[in-house]
């Protein structure tokens, strides 16, 4: 399990807030003043005319950045989102068009979407919190796929409701794989690294400029670093869209899709 899933996992989403934007704000605070102490704003105040643009520029590079990956983990999420609803959807087409077979086979065709929908919400929702799947679920799919696989078509009608059962069979089963693939995947380590470190640069950059009023400069230091870390928090809590409190429900499942 990635280290980030293992976060939203053991530590409420409420105190591993506080976490991120307090350690942003003490490390910001406890940096400008070892700078201050040591050397004399006035040493850095020559330099703010050159320090001023170079500032800049890093800004807007690391703000591009965060852009990026805002953007990334929101469409991801919101595509996870969209694929439940269309799973749940396609497993009530399979229970809808299951009217149209003999009782029998129609019968056991619903009791396994009733215990396939079940299990979604019982059984699997909790295991992809952790980036796993639910065996149950697994079988009750097989088992699917054998009531159909081994059905023998009657008439035309049957046919034509065979083949739509199929596809939709076909597309829960790729819904599913594509579901606990966003359940264990998020943003690459190297990635984390990078927006990290770029935070960490971007507010000790702000150490270095000569300003005579401390409070001031300490409390643009502060609201940098808690901008800073109020994104990252976000994009922690949209990077495992199954994981943590901020995460996409199981409703389309238990409302029918």
């Amino acid at each position: 399990m990635p280290f980030a899933q293992q976060l939203l996992l053991k530590i409420p989403t409420l105190f591993l807030g506080l976490i991120i934007i307090g350690g942003g704000i003490i490390l910001s605070v406890a940096g400008l003043l070892m700078v201050r102490r040591y050397i004399p704003h006035h040493k850095f105040k020559v330099h703010n005319d050159v320090a001023g643009p170079i500032f800049g520029t890093l800004g807007v590079v690391y703000a591009v950045l965060l852009a990026f990956a805002v953007v990334i983990v929101w469409q991801s999420f919101d595509k996870s989102d969209l694929n439940v609803e269309k799973e749940a959807a396609f497993l009530s087409n399979i229970y809808r068009d299951a009217e149209c077979f003999p009782r029998d086979f129609k019968e056991n065709a619903r009791a396994l979407t009733d215990a396939y929908r079940k299990g979604v919400v019982n059984e699997e929702w909790q295991a992809m919190a952790k980036g796993q799947a639910s065996p149950r679920v697994e079988e009750i799919l097989r088992k699917l796929w054998q009531l159909y696989g081994n059905y023998s078509l009657k008439t035309e009608t049957e046919r034509v409701f065979f083949e739509e059962s199929v596809r939709s069979l076909n597309n829960l089963s790729e819904l599913r794989t594509v579901r606990l693939m966003d359940s264990r995947s998020g943003i690459h380590p190297l990635l984390w690294f990078v927006l990290i470190t770029g935070g960490i640069t971007t507010v000790t950059f702000t150490f270095f400029f000569g300003s005579e009023n401390l409070r001031a400069q300490l409390a643009m230091s502060v609201l940098l670093a808690v901008l800073i870390s109020l994104i990252l928090f976000t994009i922690l809590l949209l990077d495992f869209p199954f994981t943590g409190d901020v995460s996409i429900s199981s409703g389309p499942f238990i409302t029918g899709g």
